[in-house]
């Protein structure tokens, strides 16, 4: 049998047996292999962010073992069998502690039964299907934002994980920087007031030349790094580059995602969302103007400004224009939290200058203030990684389970719509549709390109 076809029927089989069991017990939970004892961890994307942030992130907790890797870019694969064998050789002392097993095919990936638990950190397009496919297979999954590609995957994506009953924690490290906490309890047991603004600062993407054809590399398997997304002639600029982890060019591109606006607004989104008690919800209007390059491969947004009313009274702007971080503003004061100097991966496209002040306030008292005992506290996570392993042996939710991760990368999709639009949007966040509006809608899902993509996912 041709082996991505056997691929195919048995994750259909186990996807309709997940399906048919209202209730599921992970079956990692007894046996060798259970969170007691070790979590085994498969990497699926061996590229800039799982190399500087997901891998190293998880293998520094002593319960957790990456075993295998994979990546459709044999150097990329090659690189990170290497990369974790030497980490736990420099962990351990021992030479052998593990045999890295590589993988071309996340989906026979998924079919060891040996793997408890699946890493995603692949490009924006590449997210929910695996996510889902990885659920079905009975993985926890920890998957880098933004959750989606559009926001009709992302639902899936959650209904998904919500019958499987799997552990899924989304990539928005925000929420284990106590910074980003302090500022949500303080606002959210109203030491500023009544809140009625936030901005967030979230800058654009530069244009770029029209880049030659190329030749696919040697050992990188070209369509399926395409997955869903129509075909396109290959060059390194719209891709990642051939020697090193810099900043990839599909970053770039609307092809393969919506720039900033997802790459880090989900980032930022999600945090302003745990200040403003929306976690749930979204915005019921929306307008925006953006500057979109006219001519190169490089088409994602530049400067932009998002305007976003919520139906408690608060109005959040976006734009590039405002400090990197979140500021919210009330009644009685502001505050202002950024990332600080954290960057999660050397060429984060902001320098740590620009947003080096972590938390500040009209006035230095609301920091600080103690919240109290009966107050508002909000979730604890000391470290995202270690949180989600945390989980995966508690069956806890983690901090930032996936539906909270789809309604903040909604926000980011129906921005990027937004900008698109000349005119004002009228958003219903409890049907996830626009009010009135075949065009806007038609935009919340793309076309696939099967043999990829959610659509063609058996369940």
């Amino acid at each position: 049998m041709e082996r991505r076809k056997f691929i195919g029927q048995t994750l259909t089989g186990v996807a309709a047996a997940a399906f048919g069991i209202p209730t599921i017990v992970p079956s990692t939970v007894f046996g060798k292999n259970a969170p007691s004892n070790k979590i085994n961890i498969g990497q699926i994307g061996c590229g800039r962010i799982g190399r500087d942030h997901d891998m190293v992130g998880t293998m520094q907790h002593d319960v957790a073992r990456i075993m295998a890797v994979c990546d459709l870019d044999q150097n990329r694969l090659k690189d990170g069998k290497l990369l974790v064998e030497n980490y736990y050789k420099k962990k351990t002392g021992q030479d052998n502690y593990v045999d890295v097993k590589m993988y071309d095919d996340y989906r026979e990936m998924l079919l060891n039964k040996d793997i408890d638990a699946v890493i995603i950190s692949t490009p924006d397009f590449w997210h929910a299907q695996p996510a889902i496919e990885a659920a079905l297979a009975g993985k926890d999954i920890y998957l880098q934002k933004p959750t989606s590609l559009t926001v009709s995957e992302g639902r899936l994506l959650s209904n998904v994980i919500k019958k499987t009953g799997r552990i899924l924690q989304v990539g928005t490290q925000q929420r284990s920087s106590p910074q980003f906490r302090i500022a949500a309890e303080l606002v959210r047991n109203g030491r500023i007031g009544k809140l009625h603004t936030v901005k967030v600062g979230l800058p654009g993407d530069p244009a770029g030349p029209t880049f030659p054809a190329m030749p696919v590399p040697k050992g990188f398997n070209y369509d399926m790094w395409l997955g869903s997304t129509p075909e396109m002639p290959y060059t390194e600029n719209a891709v990642h580059p051939q020697v090193g982890y810099g900043r990839p060019g599909w970053l770039r591109i609307e092809q393969f995602g919506a720039g900033m606006i997802t790459g880090w607004g989900q980032h930022h989104f999600d945090s302003a969302a745990w200040g403003m008690n929306t976690e749930y919800t979204g915005p019921t209007t929306l307008q925006a103007v953006a500057e979109f390059p006219k001519s190169g491969n490089w088409n994602v947004h530049g400067d932009f400004m998002v305007k976003a009313d919520y139906a408690n009274g608060v109005t959040m702007y976006t734009s590039g224009g405002f400090p990197n971080g979140i500021r919210y503003e009330g009644t009685e004061g502001w505050i202002f939290v950024s990332r600080g100097d954290y960057v999660a991966s050397a060429s984060d496209p902001v320098s740590k200058a620009k947003s080096s002040k972590a938390l500040d306030a009209s006035d230095p008292k609301i920091l600080e203030s103690v919240i109290g005992e009966n107050e508002i506290h909000l979730y604890k996570s000391t470290e995202q990684h270690g949180n989600w392993l945390d989980c995966i042996q508690s069956r806890k939710e983690p901090i930032s389970p996936v539906e909270i991760g789809h309604r903040a990368c909604t926000v980011c999709l129906i921005s990027h719509i937004a900008m698109k639009l000349p005119r004002k949007l009228t958003w219903n966040p409890t049907t996830e549709k626009f009010v009135n509006d075949n065009e806007a809608n038609a935009m919340l899902s793309r076309s696939q390109r099967k043999p990829y993509g959610t659509n063609y996912i058996k369940m």
